[in-house]
């Protein structure tokens, strides 16, 4: 299976990039981000700032989003997750807008919350994870409209929020599998194997 990622410039994508190629998928790179327009399943990379991780995909966010809702597999992670969602307090962009709902600052009181934490869910994605923590490193949250869409949460400083968004053939986290060691490898091998099986 083809992955294609989008590079848009920010942060840096050799790690999930590697990881996922150890999971069995072909990954291509693009920074023309047209090409996700026939890809048979996107990618969208973490860190980031909202407004210059959407800037490059702004001119293709209709067709992208109408693409997912078609069922097209996509991974988004981190800020790859938010800018699926309508809009962040981080920025004035609008996002890709496949998940209603915006991106809120945490509510913690250390930020930017960055470490292992654990990831509560019952989701198939996480089968044989006995260890749930993962990484995370981030200051945002995305706050869906759909409570039905969240398939993670995690608890940090006493406030639990969601961590992990599926729907349709959409999966997107916001810790990053490539940083979380054994249980990071196994979720990208189950996520190219449920990828596979939609395409």
């Amino acid at each position: 299976m083809k992955i294609t990622m989008a590079d848009y410039g920010v942060g840096n994508i050799h790690s999930i990039k590697k990881a996922l190629e150890l999971a069995g998928a072909e990954v291509e790179v693009v920074s023309d981000m047209s090409r996700l327009l026939d890809a048979e399943c996107m990618m969208f990379p973490g860190v980031g700032a909202f407004d210059c991780t959407i800037e490059k995909l702004l001119p293709y966010r209709e067709g992208i989003r109408d693409r997912l809702r078609a069922g097209v597999p996509c991974l988004g992670i981190c800020i790859g997750e938010q800018i699926l969602f309508e809009g962040s307090a981080e920025g004035r962009s609008p996002g890709i807008g496949f998940f209603k709902g915006r991106v809120e600052a945490l509510r913690s009181r250390t930020v930017p919350h960055m470490g292992w934490n654990v990831v509560m869910t019952q989701d198939p994605l996480f089968d044989g994870i006995d260890d749930r923590h993962f990484y995370f490193a981030h200051s945002y949250y995305c706050a869906p409209s759909d409570d039905s869409v969240v398939k993670g949460r995690t608890e940090y400083e006493g406030f639990t929020f969601p961590t992990m968004m599926r729907d349709a053939n959409v999966v997107a986290t916001q810790f990053h599998p490539e940083k979380s060691s054994d249980a990071g490898a196994r979720f990208l091998k189950n996520f190219v194997a449920f990828a596979e099986d939609k395409i």
